[in-house]
This record gives C-alpha cells, sequence and structure tokens, in this order.
C-alpha cells in the first residue's frame, strides 16, 4: 500500500494522518501533485504484438532450433517417422505457447475493464466527479449502491455497506463492510474495514479514503502475476537447457 502497510488494521483518523489527509479530502492542488507523483490509476498496457509475429517467436528457443535441426537430418537420412514426430513436437509446443499468451492478454484486458472509469470524490470539501485513472492516495472517495470501486479503499464511514468481492476472493455472497479495524493478519476476505478496486457496491453507502492505486491495487497485483506469466515448459525442456547448462561449466 502506497504509504500505509496495514490500513485494514489501522484506527480511521490515523490513515487520514499517515496520508496527510483531511475527511474533507485534498485540495485540488494537492491532487494534481499526488497524481505526478504516483501515476494514474490504472494497470499499465501490455504490448500487444501481431499474432503471426506472436506465433512465429514461439520458435525463438534454442531447444526449438535444436529439434529443427534434428527433423532435418532425419529428413535427409529419409527417416520420415522420426522426421514427422519431431515436427509434430516443435509445432505442438509452438501452438500451446500461442494459446498461453493469448489466454493472459485476454485476462488482463477483463481485468483492466474491472477498473472503475469514473468516481466521485471531495476536494476542498467539495464533492467532485473525476475520471478513475486520476485518483491518488488520501483521495476522499462517496460510494453509494451500484457504484464500482475505482481503488483500494479504507472504509471511513458505512451505512449498511456490503459489497461482492467474487473477482478477489470467490465468495459469491455480498460482504459487509464497516469502519472497524480488523486484525492485521486477517485473509483478505475478512478485511471488512477495505473496499477493494473493481469490486462492486450492492447496498448503502459509504466515505473511503484512498489507499493504493494503479498495480499497487490488490487486483494490480494479480494484473502483474498476469503480465509476468511465462510460456510453458516441459520437464524434458527443464532437463535439456539444465544439461547444457552443466556442460558449459
Amino acid at each position: 500500500m502506497m504509504g500505509l502497510t496495514k490500513p485494514h488494521a489501522t484506527p480511521a483518523a490515523d490513515c487520514l494522518a499517515n496520508l496527510a489527509t483531511t475527511p474533507d479530502g485534498l485540495t485540488a492542488t494537492e491532487a494534481a501533485r499526488r497524481l505526478v507523483k504516483h501515476g494514474p490509476n490504472r494497470l499499465p498496457e501490455v504490448r500487444s504484438r501481431g499474432q503471426v509475429v506472436q506465433f512465429l517467436l514461439q520458435f525463438h528457443n534454442v531447444l526449438i532450433y535444436v529439434l529443427i535441426g534434428a527433423a532435418v537430418v532425419t529428413g535427409a537420412l529419409q527417416h520420415w517417422v522420426d522426421t514427422s514426430v519431431i515436427l509434430a513436437v516443435v509445432l505442438a509446443n509452438a501452438v500451446i505457447g500461442f494459446i498461453q499468451e493469448g489466454k493472459a492478454e485476454a485476462a488482463m484486458a477483463a481485468i483492466r475493464g474491472m477498473l472503475a472509469p469514473k468516481a466521485a470524490v471531495l476536494h476542498d470539501g467539495h464533492q467532485v466527479s473525476v475520471d478513475g485513472t486520476d485518483l491518488v492516495p488520501g483521495d476522499i472517495v462517496l460510494l453509494e449502491a451500484g457504484d464500482k470501486v475505482p481503488a483500494d479503499l479504507r472504509v471511513m464511514e458505512a451505512r449498511g455497506l456490503a459489497a461482492q468481492e467474487a473477482i478477489l476472493t470467490g465468495e459469491s455472497v455480498p460482504v459487509e463492510k464497516n469502519q472497524v479495524p480488523v486484525a492485521a493478519n486477517v485473509a483478505l476476505g475478512d478485511r471488512r474495514s477495505m473496499l477493494w478496486s473493481g469490486t462492486l457496491v450492492t447496498q448503502g453507502t459509504a466515505r473511503g479514503l484512498v489507499v493504493a492505486t494503479g498495480q499497487a491495487t490488490e487486483i494490480g497485483r494479480i494484473g502483474g502475476l498476469l503480465a509476468g506469466v511465462q510460456q510453458l515448459t516441459t520437464p524434458w525442456s527443464r532437463r535439456s537447457i539444465t544439461s547444457r547448462a552443466g556442460s558449459r561449466s
């Protein structure tokens, strides 16, 4: 979290003090300064390569080069069965890697679509509507039933508040929320004093303090894991790579 390590376990007043803000929110000038410092409240765009290029890059691997070389040799010796098996392995590896990368990119796009486009915040004590990407730690956000939570928030005030958190916890039943601190070591789904970016307010109203934006949010952390997904490596590939490394040493 930006400025707070365990906001769910910290009293609301201390959270405000730690983020140098007030119940009336930041000034417009301070919000602009923090936006420059922390960056926009969004997940980074993944540079999408063309599908043809993405598929061809699956063959850019030392082990694949070795297999293709072996296929050429067996073909020259007219061992057609061996050649066919090797080429089938190479093609299957490329297809699996291509599908895996496509699923990761689709999941990242879906996560970015969960972020709220607009948010009602307090600036200088006045309610204003801002782009969700302009939220910064220390902003005070106003929420009501039907709103999508635009950032990770510490609940300051709550009236009959509940939120749907299935995207993070898998829990299909809305979770009741309040401003009372909870134990520092409780699981994510039991942090009743927090609202998470991308979740939905199903009932009640709330006033929340932004404690994390962008990649620092819980949903941003998941997005980061997806962005770092690596191509599937089989046990045989790992043994081959280890053997080559051992032979060089």
